[in-house]
């Protein structure tokens, strides 16, 4: 029996260990978007090296123009909102259910408003504020403090889902508002500072970090159409900074912060921010015409791939292959053909779908694209009336 023991002890242990390493190995990094979470202070580690010089000019010059947002759906928009969730969902016991108060069934409330609180920055002097659109999404009463306590009522102008962001109004003059950067022109290594105000009660916060990456694609965005293109920082931001504001060591915009990457949903390593370059056209497009209108090309297929290389014979690894040349669209009009691919638009190589996609989410109703198409083993140039 003494000679068991320390057998059994030692698979014991052996035994525990295997199901530590597991649960370790299942601890997947998770992509978060910043929303609709109550804010708690939380201390963040961030393992970035000091920046060989100090933010307080920029974060002195952002920060009276990012403010805070508090978002709350009234009683009746949620309820209209859970009608129409049944009504699409075409229930059939929807009748029944109708006869029933279900506002307080069994004490549970099944029109229970939704809310969120965020960030956003004011982008001119006259009281227009972006933030992202997941923040304000539901939301029919809107309030806006900024950093002098002040509080307004904001107006939502409109939102894009396929970017996540979103534009506010509030009835007050000579605010101060940010200055624009050129992301295209953002350096990966370059410093950056991420400014945001995630409590009413107290003031704006301030890391730093550097750019890590550009034109990431996390698939955070929910829908099927959507544009990812984010700036990657290893800046801290927490829940409660999203719609917060991305900064250049100048103190000028260069993108909106939106998600983080982490396993447990508070800043762990890595996180993103909508390019600025990309929030100048949506607020342009938002002001005037209070959504985006985005022009329709006409054509389905797939990225070049192995699979469709082989199946077709193509002597190129790269572009879009259509398959399908939608009846009455631009580019059947255009002369644009099934088995065409398309490896440029508006003079920028097309390597995949995303590349295409990318370029037509903002081309409009009446706007004219160029396209380089491979029809058999020549090049061809079609331009094409959306």
């Amino acid at each position: 029996m003494k000679r068991l023991f320390p057998l059994i002890f030692a698979g014991f242990i052996g035994g525990l260990m295997a199901i530590v390493a597991v649960q370790f190995m299942n601890n997947e990094t998770q992509y978060v978007s910043l929303q609709n979470q109550s804010p708690r202070a939380v201390l963040a580690n961030n393992p970035t090296a000091p920046a060989p010089f100090d933010f307080v000019e920029a974060a002195e010059k952002v920060t009276p123009a990012v403010v805070h947002i508090s978002a709350l759906e009234s009683r009746e928009l949620a309820q209209q909102r859970y009608q129409d969730q049944q009504q699409n969902r075409r229930s059939p016991f929807g009748e029944f259910f109708d006869m029933w108060d279900m506002d307080d069934f069994f004490g549970r409330n099944f029109f229970q408003p939704k809310n969120g609180t965020g960030s956003g920055v004011i982008v001119s002097e006259d009281g227009y504020i972006v933030t992202n659109n997941h923040v304000v999404e539901y939301a029919d009463i809107i309030k806006v403090s900024l950093s002098d306590k002040r509080e307004f009522t904001a107006v939502k102008i409109g939102t894009d889902p396929s970017t996540d962001l979103a534009l506010l109004k509030i009835e007050a003059r000579n605010l101060k508002s940010v200055q624009f950067a050129d992301s295209d022109e953002v350096k990966v290594g370059e410093w950056v500072a991420a400014i945001g105000n995630p409590f009413s009660y107290l003031t704006s916060t301030v890391t730093a970090g550097i750019v890590s990456a550009k034109g990431r694609d996390i698939d955070i965005i929910r829908g099927e159409k959507t544009i990812e293109e984010f700036i990657q920082t290893d800046a801290a931001i927490n829940p409660g900074n999203s719609g917060g504001a991305l900064v250049s060591a100048e103190g000028d915009l260069i993108g909106i912060n939106t998600a983080i990457a982490t396993p447990t949903g508070v800043y762990a390593g890595y996180s993103f921010a909508i390019p600025s370059n990309l929030v100048k056209r949506v607020i342009k497009d938002i002001k005037e015409n209070g959504n985006i209108e985005r022009g329709r090309l006409g054509v389905q297929g797939n990225t070049v791939d192995e699979e469709i290389i082989n199946e077709f014979g193509l002597q190129i690894d790269y572009g879009f292959y259509i398959v399908k040349v939608d009846k009455g669209s631009a580019a059947q009009f255009a002369g644009v053909l099934p088995g065409d691919i398309i490896i440029e638009i508006n003079r920028k190589k097309v390597r995949e779908f995303d590349d295409l996609y990318s370029e037509m989410e903002f081309a409009k109703v009446g706007d004219t694209i160029k396209l380089k198409v491979l029809r058999g083993n020549k090049e061809k140039d079609i331009s094409v009336k959306l």
